[in-house]
């Protein structure tokens, strides 16, 4: 559980920007929507398609398996930012001792990411952000690879979404950690592809 906020004044630390990487999965959208359309028609929200329901099952599953993945490696990013937002701390005298964590940085990513962030996310159809980010950090937290398709039941495909729910909630709990907000850590978001011209637009690098 977070420890309670005591105020950190007026100090405003520049984290390192957060980097996503393409998930590299080659899913077609299309698939992605056939699953959605799968699990509608098979609690019987919009009509049937033809398809036996076995069939249907089958998309649904394949299009949660490919949303496992991506979520997976998009928690391998948030991790690696979290790591990388430790090392700041240590390496910054004015925040030993603070109790600020891992899960302090994750808690700011999910809940208070800067105005900048949010508006960019918003702007990537990233509306629900802060399942997104909870989500792939809770999986990326279990499995030390994405795990291969005939190795995850049926139950844990349909319903990944509540096991990584609760993933993230067990990591959160695992130890305890200083709330923190973007009024005193700030950072930016970038698109590796993104991140990569506005360096070599720095560095004058044709």
């Amino acid at each position: 559980m977070p420890s309670s906020l005591t105020t950190l004044g007026g100090a405003v630390w520049e984290l390192p920007p957060l980097i996503l990487y393409p998930f590299n999965e080659r899913v077609p959208p299309s698939a992605l929507l056939e699953s959605s359309k799968a699990a509608l028609m098979l609690s019987g929200l919009i009509p049937g398609d033809g398809s036996d329901p076995e069939d249907l099952r089958r998309r649904l599953l394949s299009g949660r398996y490919a949303e496992i993945r991506m979520l997976y490696f998009l928690g391998k990013d948030l991790l690696r930012w979290i790591e990388q937002c430790q090392e700041f701390v240590e390496h910054t005298p004015e925040l030993h001792g603070s109790e600020i964590r891992a899960q302090s940085f994750a808690a700011l990513l999910t809940t208070d990411p800067p105005t900048a962030v949010k508006t960019k996310l918003m702007g990537w159809g990233v509306a629900d952000y802060a399942s997104v980010f909870a989500r792939g950090i809770g999986l990326h937290s279990l499995f030390l690879r994405p795990p291969e398709f005939d190795l995850l039941s049926a139950e844990f495909l349909s319903s990944y979404h509540r096991y990584a729910d609760a993933l993230f909630r067990c990591y959160m709990e695992s130890q305890a950690h200083r709330a923190i907000a973007c009024t005193n850590f700030h950072f930016d978001l970038f698109a590796s592809g993104e991140y990569t011209r506005m360096l070599e637009t720095e560095w004058g690098v044709s």
